[in-house]
């Protein structure tokens, strides 16, 4: 388990919040270099949303490994200031009639709100590469 070995490198009271948002969590929000609000002149938060459910193993890889690459540190493509909020698509009728034969999809959220859909990622990508990716597609 990456992401567990990645919650070690982190002081113990952030691992033990991050920890207990489990799986179950609807909304999770992690920050790689600390829990400090950006500064006025540090850019702006980049929110990215995970579209998922129970149960979807190809969700909870995507999940496993973009946890692992937010806390990813001593790389040139830091997510430090990216807010990944994960969506259950059962509790929403849109989402699951838009996303059911999708999920896991990634989207990121544009400064006016809305979403773009980002490419899938393959689960056979380690986290460097998942890192590089997303970090890329804010980087755009």
């Amino acid at each position: 388990m990456a992401a567990v070995a990645a919650l070690t490198a982190l002081p113990r009271a952030a691992a033990v919040r991050l920890a207990r948002r489990g799986r179950a969590a609807s909304r999770l929000l992690c920050a790689a270099a600390g829990e400090a609000s950006p500064s006025p002149s540090s850019p702006a938060t980049r929110r990215l949303v995970l579209y998922t459910k129970p149960g979807c193993c190809l969700c909870d890889g995507l999940k496993e490994k973009l946890h692992a690459a937010l806390l990813l540190a001593g790389t040139p493509y830091s997510l430090a200031s990216l807010e990944l909020q994960e969506r259950d698509i059962t509790t929403d009728p849109e989402w699951e009639q838009t996303y059911q034969y999708e999920i896991p999809v990634l989207a990121k959220v544009l400064p006016d709100g809305t979403e773009e859909k980002l490419p899938r990622l393959s689960p056979r990508l380690s986290v460097e590469l998942v890192q590089k990716k997303v970090f890329a597609a804010f980087d755009q």
